[in-house]
């Protein structure tokens, strides 16, 4: 089994490269409709898969707009380098609200939002 996580932005587009500039995700597929609108999205970090998309009907995959500040989910990814990870984001703006750490559970890491207010952990713990 795997597990995808899903993430819808305001502004697929702008997240989609965002999220590979300052993450260092790849995007694996971008399926877009007649207009040119991201419907879906396939990123990779890793040997990880987030799905990308833009908003929703109400009742469709999440029933209400995405609220990232008020969602108490987090998305944890592991990097070999925490530290050159840290410095990338931030040089493209992401905001640190978590700055690098060691754990006593022997991760050093750190969090960070993305530009739509997403919660982002990055670190060594591989559980």
């Amino acid at each position: 089994m795997s597990i995808h996580a899903a993430i819808r932005y305001d502004d697929p587009d702008t997240a989609l490269d965002w999220l590979c500039a300052a993450f260092g995700f790849t995007a694996d597929d971008v399926f877009r409709d007649d207009q040119g609108v991201i419907q879906h999205a396939v990123l990779s970090h890793g040997t990880g898969k987030i799905m990308v998309s833009g908003p929703r009907e109400p009742g469709w995959l999440g029933g209400t707009a995405a609220a990232p500040l008020a969602s108490p989910i987090s998305l944890y990814l592991v990097v070999d380098d925490p530290v050159a990870h840290h410095d990338q984001a931030v040089g493209q703006g992401a905001t640190v609200v978590r700055g690098l750490e060691h754990m006593d559970y022997g991760s050093h890491e750190y969090s960070a939002r993305d530009p739509e207010g997403n919660l982002w952990s990055f670190g060594t713990y591989r559980p």
